[in-house]
């Protein structure tokens, strides 16, 4: 027999298809869709159900293929976003166009699986999923675990509360900057968002559970070790000039972001500017460089966990405990402030009954999440833990860039394609 013909024998064809479906519901880890083997079975051999009833309409055929097919990949395989902010600069750069591998992690089950295909949680300003199915958290197996230093696209944490007026702001920034009510009778109303709904982060995962975290002096150092300061990590530095702003060549080739760039004439020079260790030895040769120092904050009221006693800031920050999958922490007035909301809102459990046994066993791993950008990163410094619940995957390679601060085809950032290490 021809191998033309093997390919085509309806038991062959049968034997690949059900091998395949059968592996991936041994990776699913649920076994009622074993029933599925029926629906293979008559679509390769007995044919006797009419599965496609609108053959007839050949686009609506492709419409349903192509849906059912990118719906499939999405949830467990590859995912495409975008950069929508410079906090992640210079690793990520604003307007990186990104495929996230959901493998590396495991993908997660879909806990609101109605959901209008190919949008995430709004449609035309209203929400696109329905909250009628709610399934429990769940993760298929992956590759490995998160490391220190990936870089993880995940679901913001303080996102599961926003404003119907501004949802991309943080509710509950605001709500202690502005009050509130304030916010709600000018932004509102309020949305509750499941965890896997709310928006989209991408962050540098800097500590891993179970790990002791410090920032000193803008260096994050982890269990009393300074940790590797990255390529893409850029600091804040303040800039004086010998007169007059830096030529816009220079500006350039350092590879600065022009936007984030603020000349102040008094100085003269650049209060803050962010800039990587390559970045500042090439700056120091500048001829119209007078002087470069480090900018460190003395002072910063609204970093986590926004309590009294603490003396935190975003450039000096810990020690802090990142909780861990059956460790258990003692609840006094130092660490509940820590860990409040990781018992409330991401363990979904009584508050009042863990302060009174006085300790808590966490029932989930979590992440400490910094950007690159550390003077301009929302990120775990401001909002706290990353719940392993919210964890989506890691970026695998980028296939478009642009600059939105140049014109086509300028706007293209050609050497950022097929970029696969950040």
């Amino acid at each position: 027999m021809k191998l033309k013909e093997i390919t085509r024998n309806k038991w062959v064809k049968f034997a690949f298809w059900a091998l395949l479906y059968l592996a991936w519901v041994i990776w699913l880890g649920n076994y009622w869709w074993l029933f599925g083997l029926a629906v293979v079975f008559d679509l390769c051999v007995s044919k006797k159900v009419k599965w496609r009833f609108w053959k007839k309409d050949g686009w609506l055929d492709a419409i349903i293929f192509a849906v059912v097919v990118v719906t499939f990949i999405n949830i467990f395989f590859f995912q495409a976003f975008k950069i929508p902010s410079s906090s992640m600069e210079s690793s990520l750069y604003t307007g990186d166009h990104l495929f996230v591998s959901k493998l590396t992690y495991g993908p997660r089950v879909p806990q609101t699986p109605l959901t209008v295909p190919f949008t995430h949680n709004t449609i035309f300003g209203r929400e696109s999923y329905s909250k009628l199915i709610q399934n429990r958290y769940r993760r298929l197996k992956g590759l490995r675990n998160v490391k220190r230093g990936d870089i993880v696209v995940f679901n913001f944490p303080n996102g599961d509360t926003v404003l119907r007026k501004a949802p991309a702001e943080d509710y509950y920034m605001l709500s202690r900057m502005m009050g509130r009510q304030q916010i709600i009778d000018r932004l509102g109303p309020v949305i509750v968002r499941p965890a896997d709904k709310t928006d989209h982060y991408v962050k540098r995962c800097v500590a891993v559970p179970g790990d002791t975290l410090e920032v000193r002096d803008g260096l994050v150092w982890v269990n009393g070790e300074q940790q590797t300061v990255w390529p893409g990590v850029q600091l804040s530095y303040k800039v004086t000039t010998t007169g007059g702003k830096l030529n816009a060549k220079t500006i350039d080739k350092l590879g600065l972001n022009v936007k984030e760039l603020w000349y102040d004439s008094r100085l003269p020079g650049y209060p803050a500017m962010p800039l990587t260790a390559d970045m500042l030895e090439q700056l120091r040769k500048v001829p119209a460089v007078a002087q470069v120092s480090l900018n460190i904050d003395s002072t910063d009221t609204f970093v986590f966990p926004y309590a009294d006693g603490y003396g935190w800031t975003r450039d000096c920050y810990g020690p802090v405990v990142i909780p861990a999958k059956g460790a258990t922490v003692e609840l006094n007035a130092h660490t509940l402030p820590l860990y409040e909301r990781v018992i409330r809102d991401y363990e979904h459990a009584d508050l009042q009954a863990a302060i009174e046994a006085g300790s808590w066993t966490f029932g989930q791993d979590y992440y400490f999440m910094m950007g690159d950008n550390r003077h301009n990163s929302l990120d775990s410094r401001y909002w706290g833990f990353v719940p392993e619940d919210h964890i989506a995957g890691t970026p695998a390679v980028i296939w478009l860039s642009t600059d939105q601060g140049h014109k086509f085809p300028r706007s293209i950032r050609w050497k950022r394609f097929g970029k696969v290490k950040f």
